[in-house]
């Protein structure tokens, strides 16, 4: 049990290196589901394009939602979003900065997803293989076909065993055309995706370095409050239930020990050290009172500091020595006497 403790506490000490991982391991098992998906074009014109668009986006759409599930962070950028004025005020920069860095965790598995789509062209050579220029590459001359038929034959583009449209367009131009349109586009997702991640990572802090340090100071002074708030509290709990179990057993021994005409056993020595513990809370009630206190009006992020700014400096910077104290009369006289 220790052990597992242990990893907990090392988990959440480096919870965004952990949390970066999860998404790499993400991003690699999308590209591996991808893999291995049968993908099956229903050749169809009425369905082509949902079912090619939907496996190109709805995919996504899930690992984007999952990368928020397991951070942990999220509850805390609601609770902190939804919580009470009281007397600290809620600075929306700080969670803008939250939202935005799970938010970049979260991207990484959608758009390897998107990326790996893109770059294999079965999607878009289903979903769009009805808009094949015939013109260009085919024969638009060929008798005997309306538009309704032409689009029928076009749809079987991805079904090559029940393609039966060679001498309109031979079904390999077809496949050949849009599955290089659908890696040109693959590739522009990814040389995007790269510019706004440099963009982001590196240009932001630039232009707004006071700004950015703030709210990453005071994103980490959230997540830092709430786990030692938990922490406290686990350890208030423990001191709480361990006071409880030993005035239990007190009690039934000071029974047992008035029926029995026993001396009762003097309570153990570190009874006091779990009742120091409590800080004075001892019934469910106040500590009912003080957790919702704690929800509603959170302490003033305001401490009593040492000193106050002076000037361009810190108080005291600037000023001339403090002059040595004066010796006293009485002292004087005995050393002109020696």
């Amino acid at each position: 049990m220790d052990k597992f403790r242990m990893i907990f506490q090392f988990l959440q000490s480096n919870q965004e290196s952990f949390m970066t991982g999860i998404c790499g391991i993400m991003a690699l098992a999308s590209a591996q589901m991808y893999s291995a998906f049968d993908f099956n074009c229903p050749c169809l014109p009425r369905y082509n394009l949902a079912y090619g668009l939907g496996i190109l986006l709805v995919p996504p759409f899930i690992l984007f939602l999952l990368g928020f599930v397991l951070n942990n962070n999220v509850s805390m950028l609601a609770e902190e979003w939804r919580r009470p004025q009281g007397q600290r005020g809620k600075d929306r920069a700080v969670l803008r900065y939250m939202f935005c860095s799970m938010a970049q965790r979260a991207m990484i598995a959608p758009v390897v997803w998107v990326s790996v789509t893109l770059l294999d062209g079965k999607c878009i050579t289903c979903a769009f293989c009805t808009s094949v220029p015939v013109e260009t590459l085919g024969n638009a001359s060929h008798p005997g076909l309306s538009q309704g038929e032409m689009k029928r034959v076009l749809a079987r583009i991805p079904c090559k065993e029940i393609y039966d449209g060679q001498e309109l367009i031979t079904n390999e131009v077809a496949v050949r055309y849009l599955r290089c349109i659908s890696q040109a586009l693959g590739w522009c997702f990814v040389l995007l995706m790269t510019t706004l991640a440099f963009l982001v990572r590196s240009l932001r802090p630039c232009f707004t370095q006071a700004a950015f340090l703030k709210s990453r100071y005071w994103s980490h002074y959230i997540d830092i409050e709430r786990k030692l708030f938990d922490e406290t509290c686990a350890e208030h709990a423990r001191s709480f239930a361990k006071v409880c179990i030993q005035q239990f057993f007190e009690g039934m021994s000071t029974d047992l020990a008035a029926a029995h005409c026993h001396s009762p056993r003097k309570a153990p020595a570190d009874a006091g050290e779990a009742a120091e513990k409590l800080l004075g809370i001892t019934d469910q009630g106040t500590m009912n009172t003080a957790l919702k206190s704690w929800h509603r009006c959170k302490p003033p992020l305001h401490l009593h500091p040492p000193a106050l700014p002076s000037g361009n400096g810190w108080a005291g910077e600037g000023q001339p020595p403090p002059r040595p104290p004066e010796p006293r009369r009485e002292t004087a006289a005995y050393y002109s006497r020696v």
